[in-house]
């Protein structure tokens, strides 16, 4: 395996090598090692435990979001962030089949924005369901997987991702 370097589009807190990775796309079923590397800043990978999103909630409305802002979209309030672990579970808000893609991705896969229980909003691939309109519904419940990303960094390392799938 490919020793793993820090992205540096993203803080060293946040990317480890990934010692512990299981072959591109499968489900990691065990606690993440002290050594990965994460593919967004809000993709948490804690030495020891399951990898999980972390989202940020406003203190005066209780909104939450995904990505940290400046001010809250839904009361303005300016720097009343504070992190919150979102849920694993949730719902599909939308989709889409995308035919058409870069070069090397494969197609067709569905691109999906799913709404977390208690709270935030993701978007990412839906996987696990043949990409096909009649076999996805809206509002169907899902679940948060994390994986090892398909494809590999110029310096050949991998990193781990998140997608949603139907829950069991």
């Amino acid at each position: 395996m490919t020793p793993v370097q820090a992205h540096p589009d993203y803080p060293p807190t946040a990317a480890t090598a990934m010692a512990a990775a299981t072959s591109a796309g499968e489900r990691r079923s065990t606690p993440v090692s002290e050594e990965t590397l994460t593919i967004k800043p809000y993709l948490k990978a804690p030495a020891g435990e399951d990898p999980y999103l972390e989202g940020q909630k406003c203190s005066e409305c209780g909104a939450i979001s995904l990505r940290k802002r400046m001010a809250c979209g839904a009361c303005g309030a300016r720097d009343s962030y504070a992190p919150v672990k979102l849920a694993n579970k949730g719902t599909l808000h939308s989709f889409s089949i995308i035919h058409r893609a870069f070069p090397g991705i494969e197609v067709p896969f569905v691109s999906a924005i799913a709404d977390l229980e208690g709270g935030g909003t993701i978007k990412t691939n839906l996987v696990g369901i043949e990409p096909d309109p009649e076999k996805i519904q809206l509002g169907m419940d899902i679940e948060v997987d994390f994986q090892t990303a398909p494809r590999k960094d110029a310096e050949g390392n991998e990193y781990l991702t998140f997608v949603i799938k139907p829950s069991a």
